[in-house]
This record gives C-alpha cells, sequence and structure tokens, in this order.
C-alpha cells in the first residue's frame, strides 16, 4: 500500500499543479519511481497507490502500470483515490486512508500488508525485511536508518532492546534516545493491522495516523514490534534543499547514490531523439539527458529531456527539468526551473556562492513560465505565475 496523495507544501510551486510523489527527479524519473520499483525487484505483485492532492497527473503517469511490469490480469498497480459512500470520505491521515481501502485489501486475502510512503528516493528489497519479520514473529516492523544526534529531533525515534525489539517510539524528540530514525516503512501482520485500524477510526479523538497513534497503541499494548535495519541511501525529498542535494548526490564520478542498472529504476519514459552538444558546450560534471540542445556551459547540473541552452548561458549547480529553454547570454546557478520554463536572454537565475563558502539558498521558478530579458531573481525567490508578473511589475 503506496501512500501517494502528500501534497508536499513545501516544495512550493513545484506542487502547485500536483502531488509529491509526481515531482521530477534524477533527470529522468518520477519520486513515485522508486518505491514502485522497489516494490518490482522485492517480488510484490499487488499495489494500491493512494492519491488525494491533485491527482490527475500522478493517476496518467502510472496509467496501467506497464512501465514497471504491473500490468497484470490479477493485482498489478491499482489507483485508489478517495471516494464518498456511506463510510468514507477524504482521507483524514495515513491510518485512514488505509482503512478507508481495507475492502481492497481483503480481496487479495495477504498474510501481510507492507505500507510505504510515495516520496522518498532510495532502493530497498523489502521480501528482505519481510523474512526479518517473519523470523521475529514480529505483528509489526518498521524499517529505520541511523541519523546524527542532531538530525534525530526531526524524525520518529526507535528505542529498541539488544534484539532490535522496539520498547519506545518518540516523535521529534527534544532530546532522542537513539538515532533510529523510521523512514516510514512498515510491514504488518494483516489480521493485526485491521483490528487496530478498526478501533482508531472508532476513536473520535484520534489523529488517524501511524506514527501518532497506530504505532503507539500498538507498543502500549505490549505487541511484538521490531526495527529492521537500513543501511543504503534514502532521502526524504519533501522540501526544496532536499530535493536539490538529493539530485547532486547522483553526480560525481562515485555518486553517493548510484542509478547503475544492477537496480533497475523503472519509469515512463518517451522515445525521444538524442542529445546535441553544440562545439562551444563544455560539460562539466553533469547529467544531460535525451533531446537536449547544448551550446554552452553547463557545471554540477542535472538536465533532464528536451532542454535547449543557447551560446554564452551558463548553467551550474542547477537542476532544469524537461522543456526547460535558457536562452543567450543567462546565467542560471543553485536553481531548480520546473519544465518548460523560457529564460530569457541575460536573465540572471539564483546566485553564485559566496566568498565564505556557503551555498546560497536555492532559487525556484515554476512552470511554464516566460522570465522576462535581463530580469533577476535572487537565491532562495520561490517564482511562480503571480510572483513574476508582480516582480515584473515593479522592475518595469
Amino acid at each position: 500500500m503506496l501512500l501517494a496523495g502528500g501534497q508536499g507544501s513545501r516544495l512550493y510551486t513545484l506542487t502547485e499543479k500536483s502531488a509529491k510523489p509526481a515531482v521530477p527527479f534524477g533527470g529522468k524519473y518520477r519520486i513515485i519511481d522508486f518505491p514502485l520499483s522497489n516494490c518490482v525487484h522485492s517480488g510484490i505483485d499487488v499495489v494500491g497507490v493512494l492519491t488525494q492532492y491533485r491527482p490527475l497527473e500522478l493517476n496518467e503517469y502510472i496509467g496501467n502500470g506497464q512501465p514497471w511490469g504491473l500490468d497484470l490480469m490479477y493485482g498489478g498497480a491499482m489507483v485508489l483515490p478517495p471516494y464518498q459512500g456511506k463510510t468514507a470520505d477524504w482521507y483524514k491521515g495515513t491510518a485512514n486512508a488505509i482503512y478507508q481501502n481495507l475492502h481492497f485489501i481483503d480481496r487479495y486475502d495477504p498474510d501481510y500488508v507492507v505500507i510505504l510512503s510515495g516520496d522518498h528516493i532510495y532502493k530497498m528489497d523489502y521480501s528482505a525485511m519481510l523474512k526479518e519479520h517473519i523470523k521475529n514473529d514480529a505483528v509489526c516492523s518498521i524499517a529505520v536508518i541511523n541519523v546524527s544526534l542532531q538530525e534525530a529531533s526531526r524524525f520518529g525515534i526507535m528505542n529498541t532492546d539488544e534484539n532490535n525489539r522496539i520498547l519506545e517510539f518518540e516523535e521529534k524528540p527534544k532530546h532522542p534516545k537513539s538515532t533510529k530514525a523510521s523512514m516510514g516503512i512498515y510491514i504488518f501482520n494483516t489480521d493485526k493491522l485491521k483490528s487496530y485500524l478498526i478501533a482508531d477510526e472508532a476513536d473520535e479523538n484520534s489523529s488517524k495516523d501511524f506514527g501518532k497513534n497506530i504505532i503507539p497503541t500498538m507498543l502500549n499494548a505490549g505487541e511484538r514490534m521490531f526495527a529492521y535495519q537500513f543501511d543504503g541511501y534514502w532521502r526524504d525529498v519533501g522540501t526544496i534543499d532536499s530535493l536539490w542535494e538529493a539530485n547532486m548526490d547522483l553526480l560525481g564520478e562515485v555518486p553517493e547514490f548510484n542509478l547503475d542498472s544492477d537496480w533497475t529504476i523503472y519509469s515512463r519514459n518517451y522515445t525521444l531523439p538524442p542529445q546535441f552538444i553544440g562545439e562551444s558546450a563544455v560539460i562539466d560534471n553533469s547529467i544531460i539527458t535525451e533531446n537536449c540542445h547544448i551550446e554552452s556551459r553547463i557545471e554540477n547540473s542535472v538536465l533532464f529531456s528536451s532542454v535547449t541552452v543557447e551560446p554564452g548561458a551558463l548553467i551550474r549547480n542547477s537542476i532544469l527539468m524537461s522543456g526547460v529553454t535558457v536562452r543567450a547570454g543567462a546565467k542560471v546557478d543553485y536553481a531548480i526551473i520546473d519544465h518548460d520554463t523560457v529564460i530569457g536572454a541575460g536573465a540572471e537565475i539564483g546566485q553564485e556562492k559566496g566568498a565564505d563558502g556557503k551555498r546560497p539558498a536555492i532559487a525556484v521558478i515554476g512552470s511554464d513560465l516566460n522570465v522576462p530579458p535581463g530580469m533577476k531573481i535572487g537565491a532562495g525567490e520561490m517564482i511562480n505565475e503571480a510572483s513574476l508578473e508582480a516582480k515584473f511589475k515593479t522592475v518595469g
């Protein structure tokens, strides 16, 4: 059960028109490609994708699940939006979302249910976690990753014994006792999951949330709950900074996160012509995908398909999504430019690193915009249609 209905408000203009799991990543993927591909590699062939916030683009992207091999006669990938009926309404929380789809789970009568978030970047074999779950005779297992003590206050923290049995769960503690942070990946015995969801739904004071309600209630009841230690790459890309940083982790001779073919990340890709790199182009430590037309300098950047960069422009430390055009003489530094936006000639977007060596805040330009020639948009500015129009009037 893949929770993919998040609004992603901290991604600002990037999620004005679509849900967070539909946000592009890494030159040719969407965020949701990662958990979907993990399911395929883990042998999971029934995936319910729970959507809610601005679901049109995400629903269209998932389609019948064909890109991930999940277009099956029985099972496969199925989009599960909220609906109104005698007992159903908008999803009120993560637990309520699963509760409203218990009928979907019952159709397949599984022994175990894996619950995932649709907005994390990582590669993980869920079957290995399931084996550990069964070995521990657990009713619930929660994947955890070690974080620094300074970061621990941002996460739900699991305090465990020497056998990884969970003794206590702390939601964003001020003084964490452990560095085992929840990844939002759960495996439940189906019968236990159903009983706790039904009881939680009847509680009028509940927030209908796994972290706030279901997990603490199960711990208080003395259920056998275990942490599953994950040691690979994992990023929550719910903020502009984390999304930018995760894209930058793909770069370098030995990238921190390697998109190699040993664990293929499947996606819905379209057949496009090859890239064209002109004689005047200089490419340094960057990802350039299909149908790009490059005639300028690109440094430490990720360019999605069909990006055009004209002569005399400069792209550094940035993410340019599909269909972006950067006109001659424009400069883009520490920025994210959403799809089909045109950066006018001589415009300056973002800011280069200062003398103190600190990275500037990331500038973000929304989709389908035309940034006028010569306009300057500084570090950390978030530009959508309304703010661009206001800025243009002010400059004018």
